[in-house]
C-alpha cells in the first residue's frame, strides 16, 4: 500500500491519454475500486445507476470506434461503464425501501418517506428524473477517480462518446439503463502519453474558493 497522502495522489493521477496495453490491472485493485462505486453516497441511498465492467476485446473495440478512437478503451485493461436509470418508478424506489427495510429493520417513518419520494419523483418528466440519476452516478465517478489514485491506477473519465451506440452494445435501454460516463481503468504509457510530462493546471484557492464567515 503506499505511502502518499491523498492530496499527492491527487496530484499524481491525471487524465491517461496513452495506456501501456501490456500492463494489466491486478484484480484486486479493480475490486476495490468497484467497492468504492458500490460504497459511493446518493440522493436518499437511491443508487439510481449500475455499473458495468467491461474487459472483452470485442466488446471494448467496439465501445472505442463509440468513442471516437480513444485509445484507452481498449489499452486499459479494464472499462467501467456509468449507467444511470432511465427514470424513476415505483418498483425501483420499491426495491429501495426493501433494501432498507432488509438492512435496518421496520424503522418509523421509513414507508412515509420513500412513498413521499415516489409521489415527488415519478410523475416527473423523464428526462428530468434521468438527469437527477446521471448526477447521482457523477458522485460515483469521483469516488471512482479518488479510489483509483489511491490504488495507484490510472483512469481516464469520457463524456467523448456516443450515448446512443453504447447503449446499444451493451443493451442497456432493454434495462432501463443509459450510458453516462466511461471510465478505463490502467496503467500509463511514459514513452507514449505527450499529457504525462506537463504540468497540473489547477485554478488557485483564492480564485476557486469562497470563504463566507
Amino acid at each position: 500500500m503506499t505511502d502518499k497522502t491523498l492530496i499527492e495522489l491527487l496530484n499524481w493521477r491525471y487524465a491517461t491519454k496513452k495506456m501501456d496495453p501490456a500492463k494489466a490491472v491486478p484484480q484486486e485493485k479493480v475490486d476495490a475500486i468497484v467497492e468504492a462505486v458500490r460504497m459511493a453516497p446518493t440522493s436518499s441511498g437511491t443508487q439510481p445507476f449500475e455499473l458495468i465492467l467491461a474487459t472483452n476485446p470485442d466488446v471494448l473495440a467496439e465501445i472505442r470506434a463509440a468513442a471516437g478512437d480513444q485509445s484507452p478503451v481498449t489499452d486499459g485493461s479494464h472499462l467501467l461503464v456509468f449507467a444511470a436509470w432511465d427514470n424513476y418508478t415505483d418498483e425501483r424506489i420499491d426495491e429501495v425501501t426493501k433494501l432498507n427495510i432488509d438492512a435496518r429493520g421496520e424503522i418509523p417513518l421509513i414507508h412515509e418517506y420513500y412513498g413521499n419520494l415516489k409521489a415527488s419523483y415519478v410523475p416527473r418528466e423523464t428526462e428530468i428524473n434521468y438527469a437527477h440519476a446521471a448526477r447521482q452516478a457523477y458522485i460515483a465517478v469521483g469516488i471512482a477517480l479518488v479510489a483509483a489514485a489511491e490504488q495507484e491506477v490510472d483512469s481516464t473519465p469520457m463524456e467523448g462518446f456516443d450515448p446512443d451506440a453504447v447503449d446499444k452494445i451493451l443493451g442497456l435501454r432493454e434495462r432501463g439503463l443509459r450510458s453516462v460516463v466511461l471510465l478505463p481503468l490502467g496503467y500509463r504509457d511514459p514513452a507514449g502519453d505527450w499529457l504525462l510530462p506537463m504540468a497540473k493546471v489547477r485554478k488557485s484557492r483564492e480564485t476557486m474558493v469562497t470563504l463566507v464567515d
